[in-house]
């Protein structure tokens, strides 16, 4: 099993590591060295405690992943989460997933929420899914999920003028075998939309896949996540810290025990 404790998370080109309660215990990351945590939102019940989020922050800089859709994060109406979090603690603005919000929730306005909680957050970043024209419009650095149009997309705000940060997020897999690799991120690649559509109806997302299922799933998994070995990762994050990515932060698809000594 590859460590990517010490040297080996730089020379891989991860700048920050992702964390997702419901997966891992956020306070075991401490003994991972990067510069960057960001701590995903996976709903109300699973939002770590003040004092976890301030003890990384002994560490490391902490962003925590607030919906501003949802109660708690809602910059127009109860923002009593976001009151809780530790002084250190920096934001990611997001609209919010919808399995994590309610049917209230999910039908609250994007825009005027987004603008306000960017006006009251130092530093934020936004994340761009599904709201890439209203994240670009707040500023901040835009957080992005690495596809196969990252290249391209990255390269058009370079050369449209944008001189923001940009922030790139995807899966991260240390392993030359594919089908550790499809176990880890297969299911997640196939949730995209042209992976899907290419997938034959029924197949296997993991190591099972065989005949296109797999041909189809393996090239995914590449577009979508950072998978391989460290030098094959680091080749890929080489080219999108050349394109203009300023952060590739990785979240460790097979949890923290191989990043951990």
């Amino acid at each position: 099993m590859t460590s990517l404790t010490g040297p080996r998370l730089a020379a891989a080109g991860i700048d920050a590591v992702a964390l997702k309660p419901t997966e891992v215990d956020v306070s075991r990351a401490v003994d991972l060295d990067v510069d960057t945590f960001a701590i995903d939102y996976e709903g109300a019940d699973h939002v770590p405690a003040p004092e976890a989020v301030e003890r990384l922050s002994d560490h490391a800089e902490v962003r925590v992943t607030t919906p501003i859709r949802a109660d708690g994060y809602d910059p127009l109406d109860d923002a009593s989460a976001v009151e809780r979090l530790p002084a250190r603690a920096k934001r990611v603005l997001v609209a919010g997933h919808s399995a994590y919000l309610s049917d209230d929730e999910v039908n609250r306005a994007v825009a005027p929420r987004l603008r306000a909680a960017a006006d009251a957050t130092d530093d934020p970043w936004v994340g761009t899914e599904g709201i890439e024209r209203l994240a670009l419009a707040v500023g901040g650095t835009q957080y992005e999920l690495l596809s196969r149009t990252t290249a391209r997309d990255v390269r058009t705000l370079r050369t449209a003028g944008f001189e923001g940060d940009i922030a790139v997020y995807a899966p991260l897999v240390l392993s030359a075998s594919e089908d550790a690799v499809l176990d880890a991120v297969g299911d997640y690649a196939a949730r995209r939309a042209p992976v899907r559509k290419a997938l034959p109806e029924g197949a296997p997302t993991d190591s099972r896949a065989t005949g296109r299922a797999r041909d189809v799933l393996a090239q995914a998994v590449r577009d979508y996540a950072l998978v391989g070995s460290v030098e094959t990762v680091a080749e890929r994050t080489e080219r999108l810290h050349d394109l203009g990515v300023d952060a590739v932060v990785g979240y460790p698809a097979r949890g923290l025990d191989p990043f951990l000594p």
